[in-house]
Order: structure tokens, then C-alpha cells, then sequence
């Protein structure tokens, strides 16, 4: 039917997966709150007034750089936490990331304000089998580099295979209070894009992003682009977070409008996992039903405890994808 579902991705996201499939490496994935013991900032931390350390990340960083924006602890902070992003690997079986991949189509974005590399690593290992959706690195990524020559991205640190261009790799918006989307080519392109997708979705799914007080710019250009909720009264806003629901929606009450809202603790219960690759069309079925029969739209759930290879992943997409390659076929002929 042709709309939009975007996907905003945030650390609570690549938390789930990593508690289903386990880091590669057998690296940790951190919280805001833990990263600092998990990345080991010790010998920094003690080095630093007592009047500005606290428990929480963001505001412990917020507070260093208002002591002193130049400070050679940020520096080496940043360079601590990319290394460690940069060093962590999704496990060689599907995750929640290659389910989420799989389950949407180059219609559909996924925008995240994850560092970690586990969406390129999914998006990757998976784009041969049907059309995958676009992504968008809303706070820059480990995995990825940017060409601004051809405004195109890469792998990190590599040259292009086609475009023969040089992929730099990405800088990081690290938690201050106040940042600005603007200074940073790259960033700047990704916001661009994101508030047009939000422009034009009438899908939301929102997994693990908390939509922080702290981030400021980040829900300021979101609502923005969103409008008010008066204005969006056929959109659906979906919650994915192990949050209580009440919670939750407190935290996106800009954005929803009346009831129309779905919540869930767990992927395999949201949309993207009941109606993979479809999540769009049974919304629409459902408030615009051709027959009264129509409103009620069979689930079609992901078997995740039958499936443990790859192979056996894609060929139960397969069916699913040939319907897609058909009937854009059959809508080209009747051109």
C-alpha cells in the first residue's frame, strides 16, 4: 500500500538483542549509567573534582564539559568509547537486529541513535534477500563512513568498491545537554532525512529510545517535523520498552494521538515481528477495512524458536518476498 514505517532505535534496542544472542566477543553492552565502569574510566574519573562526578553518564560528561570544553579527559574519553563500540560484533546466528532487517522493506527507514555497529552488521549480512530498508545514524556510528564528495556511506575506514571513494569514518555526539545537528556534515544529512521520514510516516515504532529530557535538540527537531498530535490522528505510534507502559507513553504524549498507540515489552510481540513485512498494511486494514472481515488481520508471527540458522530465516521470508517481487512486477506491467 505503499506507506512509510519508521523505526527509531535506541540503547534499549541492541540491550534486547544482545540478552537474546550475546555479543560475539563476549564484550558487555552498556547502558548510559554502567558505561563508564564497562569502557573503565577509573584513572580518568579519579582524576577529576569531586564537585562534577555523579552516577549518571550523560549528565557526568555534561558536567565535564562545562568545566572545561577542552579538556584532554573528553578526548580520551571519546577514544575509550569508540574503540569499544567499534570492537563489538553481532553473534553469527539471527538476532532481533536481522529480524528487524528482514522484517521491513526498502519503503521503511530505521533511524537509531546507537553507536554500536549491530544494525550496518544486520543490514549487511542480509540485504541479498529481499529489498531492505533504509538507516539512518542519528548520533553517528562506529560502522560507518561518509564520503561527502558523493554524500554516501560505507563501512568505516574503507574504499568503496564501485565509487573507488574514501569512507571517513564517523564522529560520535557524545551527551551534552545542548547539541547542535548542524556542525557535522554527516549528521546534519541524517537529521535532514529523519525529519522528512518522520514528515511522512503514518507508522512509528519507537524500540528501547527513552527520548531523554537531556537530549534536547534531538525531541525538539523530532516534534518539529512530527507536528501535534491533533494533526497526526490517523498515525500509529508504537512502543517497544520494558518500561512501565504508563511511563512510556509520558514520554511520547507529544506525539500520540487519543488512543492510537500500541506497547509491548518484548520484539517478538510488536508489529514487526506479528506482521513482518506487512506491519503497514494490517494497520491500514484494520481502520480501513474493504469487508468487515478485513478488520480482523491474521497475525503472521515470526517462529523465532524454530528457526536457528540463517538459511532456515531467509526461507521463511522467502514466500513473503516472492509476493512482494510479483506483484511489483504485475503493478510495472500494468503501466
Amino acid at each position: 500500500m505503499g506507506g512509510r514505517h519508521l523505526v527509531i532505535l535506541g540503547a534499549g534496542a541492541s540491550i534486547a538483542s544482545h540478552r537474546r544472542n550475546a555479543e560475539a566477543n563476549g564484550f558487555c553492552l552498556p547502558s548510559m549509567n554502567d558505561l563508564p565502569k564497562v569502557v573503565d574510566m577509573s584513572d580518568i574519573l579519579s582524576q577529576l573534582p569531586e564537585e562534577i562526578l555523579c552516577d549518571n553518564f550523560e549528565e557526568l560528561y555534561g558536567n565535564i564539559y562545562e568545566w572545561d570544553a577542552n579538556s584532554r579527559f573528553l578526548e580520551e574519553i571519546n577514544n575509550r568509547i569508540y574503540r569499544y563500540f567499534a570492537a563489538l560484533e553481532l553473534p553469527m546466528e539471527p538476532t532481533i537486529y536481522d529480524y528487524l532487517v528482514m522484517s521491513l522493506r526498502d519503503k521503511d527507514v530505521i533511524a537509531t541513535f546507537n553507536w554500536d555497529p549491530f544494525l550496518f552488521q544486520a543490514w549487511w549480512r542480509n540485504y541479498l534477500h529481499g529489498s531492505s530498508p533504509g538507516l539512518l545514524f542519528l548520533h553517528g556510528n562506529v560502522a560507518i563512513g561518509y564520503n561527502e564528495e558523493i554524500e554516501g556511506i560505507g563501512w568505516a575506514g574503507t574504499i568503496g568498491k564501485r565509487t573507488h571513494k574514501y569512507f571517513e569514518p564517523t564522529k560520535l555526539m557524545y551527551p551534552v545537554k545542548h547539541k547542535n545537528y548542524t556542525d557535522d556534515v554527516f549528521i546534519k544529512e541524517q537529521w535532514k532525512r529523519f525529519e522528512k521520514c518522520l514528515q511522512d510516516s503514518k507508522r512509528v515504532t519507537v524500540f528501547g529510545y527513552s527520548a531523554p529530557k537531556s537530549d534536547v535538540e534531538a525531541i525538539s527537531a523530532m516534534q518539529k517535523a512530527w507536528g501535534t498530535p491533533e494533526q497526526r490522528n490517523l498515525e500509529q505510534f508504537e512502543l517497544i520498552d520494558i518500561r512501565e507502559e504508563n511511563e512510556v507513553k509520558a514520554s511520547w504524549d507529544g506525539f500520540i494521538h487519543s488512543h492510537h498507540y500500541d506497547y509491548c515489552t518484548d520484539f517478538f510481540r510488536s508489529s514487526l515481528a506479528l506482521y513482518p513485512r506487512r506491519a503497514f498494511e494490517a494497520y491500514m486494514m484494520q481502520c480501513f477495512p474493504c469487508t468487515p472481515e478485513e478488520a480482523f488481520v491474521e497475525a503472521v508471527p515470526i517462529p523465532q524458536n524454530e528457526i536457528h540458522t540463517f538459511d532456515e530465516m531467509w526461507e521463511w521470508y522467502e514466500p513473503l518476498i516472492k509476493q512482494e517481487e510479483e506483484d511489483r512486477e504485475r503493478y510495472m506491467n500494468s503501466k
